[in-house]
């Protein structure tokens, strides 16, 4: 889903932004490879208007991995632990790093065994959950894919952050397009839109985050909480989440997790889950690509008026990456000046920042 609206900034060019985010993190030691994977996925989700995980987040991952508290260069390790199930140490890297390493893994498990089933541990904040979900549909398998985070969810008719954000993927191909995906937090909105609104000095919508004192705030600084989607719904949902990321493979849930905007030099010791599925190994996998164009399709015809319109998952994103592809990528005055900053800092040319 996309995140809101992007302060009136300045816009750049995909290509030229990509371009940028790979030599800085060049910069701060990544591989080659692992640079490119970093920035390719930075910047996709930046085009999808998931602007709460795109490139904005690089200046936070650029401080962790100054600080030592993200690794540059994990010594990535994975154990079969059957045939359809894996573990993958992360080595502290980069969640990014990490998640696409898992889910190639989980992709392998499935060509064997028809589905596979990785765990991650001693990760990172892994950005838009829906890119794991996509790599593997894009490979004609299903994707499904989940992550949790420190505490910043209250529970259903609590007062204080208990959960993470808790986000969930399932992505299928089409045979007409890019894969169907479902990218959606377990919260009503990810904290990075609060920390968005904080950068650029913007509110937030009514009834999605809580004070100190638990009443509902537009105010960015004054939250403190963010509220689950579809009250109990979203709580239970994000629950059992943060038990399969956490606790199934070794790490902690929720309150006892390092905080994200906390001490930098803090791991924060995530876990995620990928799971890939063979379609071929079920009754309608060879007609299912297919049949999910199909039923896309007249999901899209059943507008109720000429002037709106019913989308399939992941069409937002998509509308939002050909409208940015043509138009240059929105970057709000806050973002702006960090690109500017770490630009001086890593002694690398900025990239062009065209007025919006």
């Amino acid at each position: 889903m996309t995140n809101g609206p992007v302060p009136t900034g300045f816009v750049v060019a995909a290509e030229a932004l990509q371009s940028w985010a790979a030599d800085a993190l060049r910069r701060q030691f990544l591989t080659d490879r692992d640079a490119r994977l970093v920035a390719g996925c930075l910047v996709q989700t930046s085009l999808w208007g998931i602007d709460t995980h795109g490139i904005g987040r690089l200046p936070h991952y650029l401080e962790r991995l100054e600080r030592g508290s993200i690794a540059a260069r994990p010594d990535l390790h994975v154990e079969r632990t059957g045939a359809a199930t894996a573990s993958v140490d992360g080595g502290h890297g980069l969640g990014m790093v990490v998640c696409d390493f898992a889910m190639d893994q989980a992709m392998q498990c499935a060509e064997d065994a028809g589905a596979g089933v990785v765990g991650c541990y001693h990760s990172s904040h892994c950005g838009a959950i829906g890119l794991y979900g996509r790599q593997a549909a894009q490979r004609g398998m299903i994707g499904i894919a989940f992550t949790h985070s420190d505490a910043f969810v209250a529970p259903h008719n609590g007062r204080r952050a208990f959960l993470g954000t808790n986000p969930i993927c399932i992505a299928v191909p089409s045979a007409d397009g890019p894969p169907l995906c479902l990218d959606m937090a377990t919260s009503t909105i990810p904290f990075n839109y609060v920390m968005n609104a904080r950068r650029d000095n913007t509110a937030l919508p009514p009834g999605v985050a809580i004070d100190d004192d638990g009443e509902t705030t537009t105010d960015a600084e004054a939250a403190r909480s963010l509220l689950p989607f579809a009250g109990h719904k979203g709580y239970a949902l994000g629950f059992m989440i943060d038990v399969l990321c956490g606790l199934l493979n070794g790490m902690a849930f929720g309150p006892h997790i390092a905080p994200m905007y906390g001490d930098l030099e803090a791991r924060r010791n995530l876990g995620s889950l990928m799971i890939a599925i063979d379609p071929r190994r079920f009754f309608g996998g060879d007609a299912l690509a297919g049949e999910v164009a199909r039923m896309a399709d007249e999901a899209r015809a059943m507008a109720a008026r000429p002037d709106s319109a019913v989308m399939a998952p992941g069409d937002p994103e998509y509308r939002t990456e050909r409208e940015r592809r043509r138009a240059g990528i929105p970057i709000g005055p806050g973002l702006a000046e960090q690109i500017r900053d770490w630009s001086q800092h890593l002694d690398i040319a900025p990239p062009p920042l065209d007025a919006a």
